[in-house]
This record gives C-alpha cells, sequence and structure tokens, in this order.
C-alpha cells in the first residue's frame, strides 16, 4: 500500500479525480510526487506531511536534488506539493502555504523538435490503397490539421465531429472543452474512413479491437511505423504533429492567443516556446541571408 493511502494527500488525490476530472496519468505523477514526501516527512519521524513547515519542506527538495533527480522532475515535484498544500489552505487545515516561496532549481528550457512542412504533408500523404491505408490517413491528417492531443483523438466519435462546418470538439485536460477547426484535406480523409467503417454517431472514430477507441500505445506505434514507411527517419510521435501544426499556424498567422486556443492551453506562458521556435527560424534566415551576419569560415 502507497504511503499516500492515509488521510489528507489520500483526499486531496480524491478531490483531483473527482472534482478536477484529471486523467489516470496525472494522477499518478501527482500520487508519486506526495508519496515521496511522505516517505521523507515519516523517515524525519514527522508522520503528518501536513505538518511539515518551510524549512523541512525545503531540505526534502534539497534531498531530491542531492539524490540526483533532474531540475524539470525537481520541478514537477515540487508543483505537486504546492497544488495539495494549496488546497489545505483552502480547505482551512492549515494556516499557510510551506511551498509558497520556494523554487527549484532551472531546467535548461529544451525547444520541441517539429517537422518543416515538407517532412509533415510528406508524412500525411500515405497512400490509401495500402491495408488500414483510410485510417491512417485520416488519423495523420487530423493530428496536424488540428493539433489533437493523443488522448483527445483516441477518444474521438462521429458525434464529435461536423464535418460540414469542418469543426471538431474534444474534451481536454482538466475536462475543457473546446472546438477547433478541421482542414479540408482532413475532412476529405476522415469522411473517406467513415463511408469504409460506416461509422456511427456513438462509435470511435479509431476504433481498436472490439469496437472499443483505439489505445494510445497503438497509435504510437503506429505513426512510428507510417513514418518509417513514409522515409522520414525522425522521432515521430503524436506530440511531434502536435508542435508542428503550433508552429506551422504561429509562423504563418503570429496569433499567439489563436494557437493558445488552438491547442487549449490554460496559461499562455505553455504556448509562448513556440515563439521560440519561430525566432529560432528567424535567426537562421537573418544568418543565411544578411551580409553582415555572415561569419568567416
Amino acid at each position: 500500500m502507497s504511503v499516500s493511502a492515509g488521510a489528507p494527500i489520500a483526499d486531496f488525490l480524491a478531490h483531483l479525480q473527482i472534482e478536477r476530472r484529471m486523467s489516470a496519468h496525472t494522477l499518478d505523477a501527482y500520487r508519486r510526487d506526495l508519496d515521496a514526501l511522505a516517505a521523507w516527512a515519516a523517515a524525519q519521524g514527522i508522520a503528518d506531511p501536513e505538518a511539515l513547515h518551510a524549512e523541512q519542506l525545503r531540505a526534502f527538495i534539497a534531498a531530491e536534488h542531492r539524490r540526483g533527480m533532474s531540475p524539470k522532475s525537481l520541478q514537477r515535484r515540487l508543483s505537486a506539493c504546492r497544488s495539495f498544500y494549496r488546497w489545505l489552505v483552502k480547505h482551512g487545515r492549515i494556516a499557510a502555504s510551506p511551498a509558497a516561496g520556494i523554487r527549484a532549481p532551472k531546467a535548461p528550457r529544451k525547444l520541441p523538435q517539429v517537422l518543416d512542412v515538407d517532412e509533415a504533408v510528406q508524412l500525411v500523404e500515405l497512400p490509401t490503397d495500402a491495408p488500414l491505408g483510410l485510417r491512417d490517413r485520416a488519423m495523420l491528417e487530423l493530428f496536424y490539421s488540428s493539433g489533437l492531443r493523443l488522448s483527445e483523438l483516441c477518444a474521438l466519435r462521429w458525434r464529435d465531429l461536423d464535418l460540414a462546418d469542418g469543426l471538431v470538439t474534444v474534451l481536454g485536460k482538466g475536462g475543457k472543452q473546446r472546438s477547433v477547426p478541421v482542414g479540408s484535406h482532413a475532412r476529405k480523409a476522415l469522411d473517406d474512413w467513415r463511408r469504409e467503417s460506416q461509422g456511427q454517431a456513438d462509435g470511435a472514430v479509431f476504433p481498436g479491437r472490439g469496437g472499443a477507441p483505439i489505445g494510445a500505445r497503438a497509435v504510437q506505434i503506429r505513426l512510428r511505423q507510417l513514418a518509417q514507411r513514409q522515409g522520414l527517419f525522425k522521432r515521430v510521435h503524436p506530440h511531434l504533429l502536435r508542435h508542428s501544426f503550433a508552429s506551422h499556424v504561429l509562423e504563418s498567422s503570429g496569433d499567439l492567443r489563436g494557437v493558445q486556443e488552438l491547442l487549449g492551453h490554460a496559461d499562455i506562458a505553455t504556448t509562448q516556446i513556440y515563439t521560440h521556435l519561430d525566432y529560432q527560424h528567424l535567426a537562421k534566415v537573418y544568418d543565411g541571408a544578411h551580409p553582415r551576419a555572415k561569419r568567416k569560415s
């Protein structure tokens, strides 16, 4: 049994699952982080993580850092602690959050890899006469056309698609619903796939075995196979298509708020990473074109 099986951590996790409707993957991450906090507190002779004060919580983060945890993982761990203590304050269990003034080490910012436009087109333009060709073409076109998350695509039902108006409605993180445009190529591919699969309104757009929605792992494996078949030897995965979608829309439009809405990001700071990709592209253009930018060989 995990440490978090007891209150108050179990109460907090139940709140995340029932009220915040967090995904199982996110919930597991919170559970691991808070289990680690509870285990460290118990090793210090503190039975209840509620009783920790700021210096003790800082010592926990420092101990994890010494243990070799990466800055990015430390940030995630501290974020879980902040959420937990905010919840305790809100429900009157503690007077103030011990996590309020604590910062994790800064992680180096890694820019997401993207496909360029030619690579994206090369990937999605699959021949449809192969086995499952229409399904695979519809799946790739929709990923790139609308920037869906993997979980959103897997859960999609035909009733969520309005092909006449070119819209798809999905349930994103935190149970937030959004509608995203579907491009003409994706609409045609989906229409072709629906006719072949005889998709019904309540049926999964991309069914797996027994008609249930296709599993995330099956999609990841299939994308890797399709990329190799199309002559792309980058590490192609569903989020790479989402990154490519966002980068290409931002590069063409310059509308950061619009891209934020399309991606379903709660915080625009999450979307701003794509501006760095855009600046990186512009810097390459500048270096290659401006006579005073060229370096001597």
